[in-house]
């Protein structure tokens, strides 16, 4: 694969971080899956308190969780980089969890079955909660037609193996770019086809709306889309169950937005519900959310 515009130097460091992706792949292989996820919990836990992530993770829960004492921000913490660590070392070995049925649990499968077989289509939305990739290899496996989207890793030899290991249990993705991204993700819901994005991270120029309180810029496209064809928002999570590689896919009560005809206020309603129920699930269970995002504004941060 060609890395034009860049340097000779970034391109060595591309190819030599994809190298180690797939040292790491082979010997993650090695071993069993509930060994491997252990082995990821325990790298971050040591690690991630040693980065400059963990500064932005301890930011966010405190303007989540104002009234969080200190143990408790500390617990989440550890929590958090556990359940980041497991996900993250599990996409290595994903296909052979996804092909354990006995590993995922799916509530509500019925719901994707009805859209599958014509009751659709639909936008999916959810957020980073646990192992997050779980989750559109449920939409596939139940025989839903969907354009599952995914922003493009900045080294395109380490995107590339991404999107192998995601062909190898049925995800084929699109990462939309700009206007022709979004006009193209249209073109698949006038041909009958669902959407899926993940609407939990800042996007800049987005809708304001609040997270825990505090306004945040939200990407408005699944909103958007939902109200230009009278489609619901079908939100999905997933969260692990107990300790080890199990999880429980939960397909949530479809979300309609009301269309009165005012477009701002009803693309802003809209963008309001989304935010309501990230949020719903991140309280639930806080540490299966991604902490490590700068998920509010920049003068958020800088009073703090």
């Amino acid at each position: 694969m060609a890395a034009p515009n860049h340097s000779y130097v970034a391109t060595a460091i591309w190819m030599l971080q994809a190298l180690l992706f797939d040292a790491a792949s082979a010997l993650a292989r090695l071993f069993a899956v509930d060994s491997v996820s252990n082995f990821g919990a325990g790298l971050f836990r040591t690690l991630g308190p040693l980065t400059r992530a963990h500064r932005v993770a301890e930011r966010n829960l405190r303007i989540a969780f104002p009234n969080a004492d200190d143990p408790e921000i500390a617990r989440l913490l550890r929590a958090q980089w556990s359940e980041l660590g497991r996900s993250l070392v599990e996409f290595m070995i994903i296909d052979r969890i996804v092909a354990d049925t006995g590993r995922i649990e799916i509530e509500g499968l019925e719901r994707l079955q009805a859209i599958a077989a014509g009751d659709g289509p639909a936008v999916f939305i959810s957020g980073h909660f646990s192992n997050f990739e779980l989750m559109a290899a449920a939409i596939v496996r139940a025989g839903v037609k969907s354009q599952i989207t995914y922003r493009a890793m900045n080294n395109p030899y380490v995107d590339e193996r991404v999107r192998r290991i995601r062909y190898r249990y049925g995800v084929r993705l699109f990462a939309p770019k700009g206007l022709e991204g979004a006009r193209e993700l249209m073109r698949a819901l006038e041909r009958g086809e669902s959407v899926a994005l993940m609407n939990d991270q800042k996007f800049n120029g987005g809708v304001e709306a609040p997270l825990f309180g505090v306004m945040a810029h939200t990407a408005p496209g699944p909103s958007t889309f939902a109200l230009r064809f009278g489609v619901p928002l079908q939100p999905m999570s997933v969260q692990r169950v107990g300790e080890a590689a199990r999880f429980k896919i939960i397909v949530h009560d479809p979300i309609v937005l009301e269309n009165t005809g005012d477009k701002a206020a009803d693309l802003k309603a809209g963008v309001r519900r989304i935010n309501a129920f990230i949020e719903d699930r991140i309280r639930a269970r806080p540490h299966d959310w991604f902490w490590v995002h700068r998920r509010w504004p920049s003068e958020v941060y800088r009073k703090m």
